[in-house]
């Protein structure tokens, strides 16, 4: 892939938010640095940050797609209230295709686990 100023500015914008941000929050946050970036210039850089396995795409509940700077092994949590992503250590449910492979003999490519349920922020909001 070739070096683009605009696709290292989404890439570090992205590293600088770890909030598993969509593609318009990307957008907005660039557009003060850089006001001529355009929101197709901004999906399009990340889906080749992600098809070139720089960044990971992660689809959200409500049909949105989050994007993680973080590629080293782990989950998500998605909050079935606010939407927002979170990162799950690997260690909770380490080597999913290994066991999968040994209990069917079926070999995974690719493995993305997503937990579904609702935050700590917003299960305190709800008591």
């Amino acid at each position: 892939m070739k070096y683009s100023r605009q696709r290292e500015l989404i890439l570090k914008t992205l590293r600088e938010n770890p909030v598993h941000p969509t593609a318009d929050f990307v957008y907005e946050l660039l557009k003060k640095e850089l006001p001529s970036i355009s929101l197709a210039t901004v999906y399009r850089n990340l889906n080749q940050l992600a098809e070139n396995g720089i960044i990971n795409k992660i689809s959200g509940l409500d049909g949105s797609v989050h994007f993680d700077h973080s590629i080293h092994p782990h989950y998500h949590f998605i909050c079935t209230k606010c939407n927002k992503v979170y990162d799950v250590p690997y260690e909770v449910a380490p080597n999913p295709a290994e066991k999968l492979y040994e209990q069917t003999g079926l070999t995974a490519e690719s493995c993305d686990v997503s937990f579904k349920g609702i935050c700590k922020e917003c299960r305190k909001n709800f008591n």
